[in-house]
This record gives C-alpha cells, sequence and structure tokens, in this order.
C-alpha cells in the first residue's frame, strides 16, 4: 500500500508551454478541500516546470492557495516580465555578446540570444524561500528537487532539499545534491541552451535541466516515490500534414525541433522504461523481487490534448517587436510552422489559454486522478 509520504508530483520543462500545467493542478483543487496541504510530498520540477514547483512548494501547506498563486502569475506574464523584449534591449544584448567583455566578476559574459535578468527579479520578488524551509521543517512537503545540466561535466544534476535526506546519489551521468535552494538554481534549471545564459553554481556552469537528463523519473524514485503524477508538455502531431516537398527547415525550425526533443523525448522514454520493469517485476516470484533493488513505480501521465504551435500561431502577433524582428532573422514567419515561439510567448493571453486546455484535459480524466491520487 502506498502511503501518502510516497507520491511525487513531477514538471517537466518547456517555457511558456508550463502554464499548462497550471491549468492540470488547478483540476486537481476541484477533489480536495480547502486548507488541504499539498497532496504530492516530493515534488521534482525541471526548467520552467521548476518554477512551478517551487511555488506549489512554498504553499505546500495549503494546495488551493499556491495553485490560485501560479495561476495569478501566468495569467500576468508579459515576455518582458522574464526577458528583455523590447527591439534596443534584444539587440543591444546580442551586440554586447558579440564583443564578449567580461563580466562584474571580470569573467567572459554567458553568451545567450535573450537575457532573462528580469525572471531573476520576478522570481525574487514571489518566491519566499523561508516558506519553503518551513514546510520541510514541519513536515508538510517531505522533499523539493531542481534539476539543471552541468556543462562542466555534462551531468544531470538534481538539487534537492529535505530533511529526510542527507546524502544525494550517483549515477551514470546524473547525480542528486542536497541544496539549500535559491532562486539562482531556478534560474540554472530554466537557462534554455542558446536562448538564456548559463548560471554559475559554485566552481560548475548549468544550463537547461531538461539537457542531459536520460532519467527524468530517476530525481522522484530516489526521493522515495512510488507514485509519480507526471505532467508533461508533449502535444499532439497539427491537424495537417506537411507537404513531403516542404522548403529546407530554417533555422528556427530546427531549433524548435531540438526544444521539443530536449522537453519531450527523454520523459517518455524514461516512462516506458518504468512500464517495462513493472511488468518485469510482475512476472517475478517474490523470492526473486527479494534479490533486486527494483520496485515498481506507479505513473499517470498528462499531456497536452492541443496542439500548442496552432494555438501560439493564434498569439504569434502579440509578441514584441524586438523578439519578432530576431525570430524572422532565424527564418520564422507567422505563416511557417515551428514550435520557438509557442517556447517564448509568455504573454497572458496564450498562457491563459494553454491553462484552460491543462483543466479540460484534467477534468477529462479525473475519475483516473482520483483514483490514481487516492483522493
Amino acid at each position: 500500500m502506498t502511503e501518502r509520504n510516497q507520491f511525487a508530483l513531477m514538471l517537466s520543462g518547456g517555457g511558456a508551454r508550463a502554464a499548462y500545467q497550471v491549468g492540470v493542478l488547478k483540476a486537481v483543487t476541484n477533489f480536495l478541500p480547502r486548507n488541504q496541504s499539498i497532496p504530492f510530498p516530493i515534488i521534482c520540477g525541471t526548467s520552467a516546470g521548476a518554477i512551478n514547483a517551487t511555488t506549489l512548494a512554498c504553499f505546500a501547506s495549503c494546495y488551493h492557495l499556491g495553485v490560485r498563486k501560479l495561476d495569478w502569475v501566468w495569467k500576468n506574464l508579459t515576455p518582458s516580465k522574464i526577458y528583455e523584449s523590447d527591439f534596443q534591449a534584444v539587440f543591444g544584448h546580442i551586440i554586447k555578446n558579440y564583443f564578449k567583455g567580461t563580466d562584474a566578476d571580470n569573467l567572459p559574459r554567458a553568451t545567450s540570444l535573450l537575457n532573462n535578468q528580469p525572471l531573476r527579479q520576478l522570481l525574487r520578488k514571489t518566491l519566499d524561500f523561508d516558506r519553503l524551509d518551513n514546510n520541510i521543517q514541519r513536515g508538510v512537503l517531505k522533499a523539493i528537487c531542481i534539476t539543471a545540466s552541468s556543462y562542466t561535466s555534462h551531468d544531470s544534476i538534481s538539487f534537492f532539499q529535505s530533511n529526510e535526506f542527507a546524502e544525494g546519489w550517483e549515477r551514470s551521468k546524473r547525480r542528486g545534491l542536497p541544496a539549500q535552494l535559491n532562486v539562482e538554481h531556478l534560474m540554472a534549471s530554466a537557462a534554455i541552451p542558446l536562448v538564456f545564459p548559463s548560471v554559475k553554481l559554485g566552481n560548475d556552469y548549468f544550463g537547461d535541466g531538461s539537457v542531459h537528463q536520460l532519467s527524468p523519473l530517476s530525481a522522484p524514485i530516489h526521493l522515495g516515490a512510488n507514485r509519480i503524477f507526471v505532467i508533461g508538455v508533449d502535444q499532439p502531431e497539427p491537424n495537417y500534414m506537411q507537404s513531403v516537398n516542404q522548403q529546407y527547415p530554417s533555422a528556427s525550425n530546427i531549433a524548435g525541433h531540438l526544444l521539443d526533443t530536449i522537453f519531450a523525448d527523454t520523459l517518455n522514454a524514461d516512462l516506458e522504461r518504468a512500464y517495462r520493469i513493472n511488468e518485469t517485476l510482475g512476472l517475478m516470484t517474490d523470492k526473486q523481487r527479494a534479490q533486486t533493488h527494483l520496485r515498481p513505480i506507479e505513473c499517470l501521465e498528462i499531456n497536452p490534448s492541443e496542439n500548442f504551435n496552432e494555438i501560439a500561431a493564434n498569439y504569434y502577433h502579440r509578441l514584441p517587436g524586438g523578439i519578432r524582428t530576431l525570430l524572422r532573422m532565424v527564418g520564422l514567419k507567422p505563416d511557417i510552422e515551428s514550435s520557438l515561439p509557442s517556447y517564448l510567448l509568455f504573454d497572458s493571453k496564450f498562457c491563459e489559454a494553454l491553462i484552460d486546455v491543462g483543466y479540460h484535459d484534467a477534468m477529462a480524466r479525473q475519475d483516473e486522478i482520483r483514483d490514481f491520487l487516492m483522493l
């Protein structure tokens, strides 16, 4: 029998697409009484999912309040709250990168297309890490984990904060490290390669946690989870088929393709591996199962029912002029199919549309979710 402290929530990355997760989490509030603590004592997040995860962790003592906070933030977003977006700032940043130079510590300036310093300011204003620490001390929260990718060691590093786990873990190309989490861990986890600058933590430089994350389920399993509620951003295929004789893919098409691969493919592969392990364990005798360190892990995954690229096309005009100009320079026009805008459209209307999709997707599976979460 799975105990409540063995339930985990895992939120994948996806830039602005992570607004979808808020809709799913919002639907779960319908299954819980008000003022109840979070039903997932273990929370793991990567990239934008790490920001959502940390916000929930800060309000773990009242799940409804945490979801309302997330809902309010996403529905009041503008691109300028995430990255410098006007024409002068965008191209001024690119010119600075071209001529390089050094930062305040006399180190080479981090290279990126966009400057996401506004995100750092938003996180400092929004998140109270003292609340997170208090929730862990009181036992409301068992563990919170944020994953980033080390450009130094090329390992996937899961930084976790917990009272129950004093030591980390190490496997091939992935490690778990105990840490006192702060804004810089979130900035590192959400630093989409080339789009946002890398972040220094200790002696290493880090980028988006979805890179090198060969086993996304590893962190919640190491933190004691037996049931993992996974909210992904793996969208269905568009309603139309691309012509076989299409033109060579532009830089924006390739960038979008790479982001889709980074944020979705490894999670799907890891879930498939978990299902196979469960089937294998089911064929073993009790004696055989006792001789292995493996244990069955139940997962429920919620993914979008609608294509985010098609939704983003309806809101493309809401991107700031500087960003639209930059995207045109890499071959993206409003009538060209690409995933890239859906990752950068931190716009309240687009985010609200994704929240609505997430809410309706979860409500359509409410019986399944209730059973899985034992609510």
